[in-house]
């Protein structure tokens, strides 16, 4: 690394920088991006949108003294650059430098906000605080994408700042149109009324703050003088900068989809990937959601400002009217889709699972309370990978059984998701949901035959360990069989395909067996073993049941293979734990004997 940006290993050395110097830095740090992040994969259109206002904020603001917050934290990597991090070698992989603000990574990362929407309530708290402990002198500042404004908590915070004078939180709207697709509704209308000229009256103004801008986002000295106007207000302030995603790179600022808000490894001369990859998760439902939206003229879908990434681009381009973005509103997404079940569609809501947290309560009262058919559909299921702790979706699984009336699926293979996408919107008495996770399909794998709901993968003669898998960890169970085998340790393994409620005809299979073990990609509280093992007591039956889970905290980034082996949910993990559940309890001797 050379020039400007090799000189520079914190913030107090970028406010020694010369303003003429200060254009040559941005593009120096878009080269970076563009080297790197290509390399790599990660959030790249996002970043490059935001380097000359990122560069404003670091030299008119003190940090780690003053406060600097990103919503949501997908675009900080020129925060993390100008902070000292430079080494992007390692972005989003084990031991290198996590996607997002990371409290272990520097002093300057305050929060570590995937979610979006946040930021402005930890500026309200954080402002708060500062002022009773008589530190007024020490800014919060927010800067806050225009899609994360879609989100309901924006609007909570704002309300509350608004009307506070003593907290002068600084709000840097980051209007680039988008959240990932161009951002939707009311709110987007009058952003760009605002950047026209045109609005009539201010919203913002309306709720209590000053307002400055609309200014262009991308004119380094623009943005410093701004910022620096903002600060000696020293009460509420929104400050409009207008921003392109993408900015500095050709194939992103021609990317209509996304302006390729994040990328895998791709060729940085073209933006293309170097080769077609095998289906996702997300293809395969993407095409059969298409399928069934043509045979059922009463689905409709839904996605939180995530069509493309849910898979739903294909039904979108052949059902334009029967497909919702209600933009970053996971909570309105699920209550909007029990109205729509009320009135006679059938809904499918295509989430991430780490984003459904936010919607419990409308899944909970909103639709099971009112026993609608809605179908919920979670992608990046367990383990994500490399976008760390706040992506993994390692709660659903044990957090939506507690929901009367909804029953969960979770396919092992494509075949699997197609014949339960179907089964679940064919199911008119309550909720479903269906979870996979973010990565390639392996193949079919067929059933040697089917016991009420639960299809029979394997069979031993003689088995006293049944192996239970949750979705695509069948595959690591046969695997496991496999090394069992060589044991003289004979396994049945059995898919329950739907894992809540626990199917009767899965505990009596139980029952069968002396040891069972419920491999599964989600914490072992509410976990299917955890549930099957209080059914076979309830039963009075003298089977050992247990989960095999990930462990109950946040797990870093790494590839989603990397950290299966690490928490022994692969072939010879599963197979090394069986040995030593039997060799703990004596059934080991007796298994080989026999």
């Amino acid at each position: 690394m050379t020039g400007v940006l090799s000189q520079l290993h914190g913030p107090a050395d970028l406010r020694r920088v010369p303003r003429a110097m200060l254009p040559v830095l941005a593009g120096e740090i878009r080269a970076l991006l563009i080297e790197k992040v290509c390399r790599t994969g990660g959030h790249l259109g996002a970043n490059l949108g935001v380097v000359e206002l990122t560069i404003g904020l670091h030299r008119v603001f003190e940090s780690p003294r003053d406060v600097l917050l990103f919503d949501t934290g997908h675009q900080a990597y020129v925060h993390k650059l100008l902070t000292g991090r430079t080494d992007f070698d390692g972005l989003r992989q084990t031991g290198g430098l996590s996607g997002y603000p990371s409290r272990s990574e520097s002093v300057h990362d305050v929060i570590e906000n995937s979610h979006a929407s946040t930021a402005l309530s930890y500026s309200d708290g954080m402002a708060r605080a500062f002022r009773l402990a008589g530190q007024e002198d020490r800014r919060v500042v927010a800067v806050v994408g225009d899609g994360a404004l879609t989100g309901g908590m924006c609007w909570e915070a704002l309300n509350n700042l608004g009307a506070a004078p003593d907290r002068p939180v600084i709000v840097v709207l980051n209007d680039n149109g988008r959240s990932y697709a161009p951002t939707v509704g009311g709110l987007a209308a009058h952003l760009g009324a605002l950047r026209a000229g045109t609005a009539d009256g201010n919203l913002f103004r309306s709720l209590g703050f000053a307002y400055l801008g609309p200014i262009d986002g991308h004119d380094v000295h623009a943005v410093e003088a701004v910022l620096r106007q903002a600060a000696a207000l020293n009460r509420p302030v929104v400050v409009h900068a207008v921003t392109a995603k993408g900015s500095g790179y050709r194939p992103a600022e021609a990317d209509e989809a996304d302006r390729m808000h994040a990328v895998g490894v791709i060729d940085p001369a073209t933006g293309r990937a170097p080769a077609a990859g095998a289906p996702s998760w997300t293809s395969v439902f993407g095409d059969e959601i298409a399928a069934i939206g043509a045979d059922r003229p009463d689905v409709v879908c839904l996605t939180a400002a995530m069509l493309l990434p849910t898979g739903l681009g294909e039904f979108a381009r052949r059902f334009p009217d029967r497909v919702i973005d209600v933009g970053i509103a996971e909570q309105h997404a699920v209550t909007c889709a029990a109205g729509l079940a009320m009135g006679g569609r059938h809904p499918v809501v295509a989430v991430y699972s780490t984003f459904l947290n936010r919607a419990f309560d409308q899944v909970l009262m909103d639709v099971a309370l009112h026993r609608q058919p809605v179908t919920i559909v979670l992608d990046r299921a367990g383990i994500t990978g490399p976008d760390g702790a706040s992506h993994h979706g390692m709660w659903d699984a044990s957090i939506l059984p507690v929901v009367p009336g909804l029953r969960l699926a979770a396919p092992r293979d494509p075949a699997g998701l197609r014949l339960l996408l179907r089964e679940a919107v064919a199911i008119d008495d309550g909720p479903t949901v269906i979870r996979y996770p973010k990565s390639t399909v392996g193949p079919d794998i067929p059933a040697l035959r089917r016991i009420g709901e639960v299809d029979v993968l394997h069979e031993d003669p003689g088995a006293t360990v049944l192996l239970v898998p949750v979705g695509p960890l069948a595959g690591a169970c046969l695997a496991a069989a496999a090394e069992l085998a060589g044991y003289g340790v004979p396994v049945t393994i059995a898919d329950p395909r739907w894992i809540a409620p626990v199917d009767p005809a899965l505990v009596q299979l139980a029952e069968r067996h002396r040891l069972v073990l419920a491999v599964e990609d989600t914490v072992t509280t509410g976990a299917l073993g955890t549930r099957l093992a209080q059914a076979l007591a309830a039963a009075g039956s003298d089977t050992v049941a247990a989960a095999f889970a990930l462990p109950q905290r946040f797990l870093p980034h790494a590839s989603r293979g990397e950290l299966l082996h690490s928490c022994g949910l692969d072939g010879h993990g599963i197979a090394a734990t069986v040995l030593k559940r039997l060799a703990r309890t004596g059934q080991l001797q007796e298994v080989a004997a026999a």
